[in-house]
């Protein structure tokens, strides 16, 4: 009988592990998860401040090396800046989880029908979702080749991204207080990250970088009553996800416990996506 310690491949004690989008209402708990289970966390966020100040909470609560960096993902100056950085800090990127995704600041724009949709509203959400979804893999996964050690890259898309969304259930729902639905340019986005996640797995195979794609359902996040009860009658499990059940998934794929895994698409929705 061998001696696998399988315990031991969930831990990523020294590595360092980049999560943009990392002060999101997900990207918290992906940030917190990684710490605690050993990573050096570079919470990468649009402000400065407040991504170094959850990283010393990091810090302090974990015990790991945790570091806040500020970069719009869409600028490739900020990207490479923001590699740059990181690499100065802690020599190597071992992890990266691709989460970023845009919050309009026009909630008008982005919940428009779709036959009265902008191409400046698609095209600011495009430039997060997908334009940065691209620049941040490429830089990260450029540095990954050139140390030579392999390395593990998640990509955050959505149920939306495989299904189209169910308009039955919009009738009354709001979020924040808005009127919501899922816009087409949010669904085509998160669908090109999956086609991303499956061309860079096959491309950097040779390199053992490997790239899957985590796929969150639906989750509590301010949404009315009405949404949240019409949304659940489509989950075979009967509720929304909670943002702590999207954590063990990322942990699992930054690990070495998923090191024959490539170009999958994990999906955590409780079981929409069967029916």
């Amino acid at each position: 009988m061998d001696q696998t310690s399988y315990k031991d491949l969930f831990s990523m004690v020294n590595k360092t592990a980049v999560v943009t989008g990392g002060l999101g209402i997900l990207g918290r708990r992906f940030c917190a998860g990684l710490a605690e289970f050993g990573a050096n966390v570079v919470v990468v966020d649009l402000e400065e401040e407040k991504t170094k100040a959850f990283a010393e909470k990091l810090t302090d609560r974990y015990q790991t090396k945790c570091m806040g960096i500020a970069c719009d993902v869409s600028s490739p100056q900020d990207v490479k800046n923001m590699v740059a950085r990181v690499i100065e800090a802690f020599s190597d990127i071992h992890i990266l989880h691709n989460n970023a995704a845009h919050k309009s600041d026009d909630l008008n724009a982005f919940f428009a029908r779709f036959e009265e949709y902008s191409l400046a509203e698609w095209r600011k959400i495009m430039s997060v979702n997908v334009d940065g979804m691209f620049l941040v893999a490429q830089a990260v996964g450029s540095q990954m080749v050139n140390q030579g050690k392999g390395g593990s890259i998640i990509q955050t898309s959505s149920i939306y991204g495989m299904l189209g969304p169910d308009q039955r259930i919009y009738e009354g729902s709001s979020y924040l207080g808005w009127e919501i639905n899922t816009p087409a340019v949010y669904t085509a986005s998160k669908a090109a990250v999956i086609g991303l996640t499956k061309y860079l797995a096959t491309y950097w195979s040779n390199k053992n970088i490997r790239v899957n794609t985590l796929t969150p359902g639906g989750n509590e996040s301010g949404q009315n009553n009405t949404f949240k009860k019409k949304y659940s009658g489509r989950i075979p499990l009967g509720r929304m996800g909670k943002p702590d059940e999207m954590v063990a998934a990322l942990i699992y794929l930054a690990s070495d416990a998923s090191s024959y895994v490539t170009g999958q698409n994990i999906i955590v929705d409780g079981g929409l996506s069967a029916w």
